[in-house]
């Protein structure tokens, strides 16, 4: 995985969770952070703070399935 591919990932879906991103390119959550990261950096990539979860207030959601990154430009 690259930048570019995490670019042309996120600009085709607009939106999307660490979860998904990691599991399209095989990759673990750890590994593809630091890409989100360049982009973040860049204006590029914005990562979304609200919890996208069930709002249930258990905490058994594993975290990298609400952490939401969105391409806005």
């Amino acid at each position: 995985m690259t930048p570019i591919e995490i670019r042309k990932y996120l600009q085709k879906r607009k939106l999307a969770t660490l979860h998904d991103i990691a599991l399209h390119f095989r990759m673990t959550t750890d590994a593809t952070r630091p890409m989100l990261d360049l982009w973040m950096k860049k204006g590029k990539v914005k990562k979304h703070e609200t919890s996208l979860g069930c709002s249930g207030g258990c905490c058994k959601c594993d975290p990298a399935t609400i952490e939401t990154y969105e391409w806005i430009t």
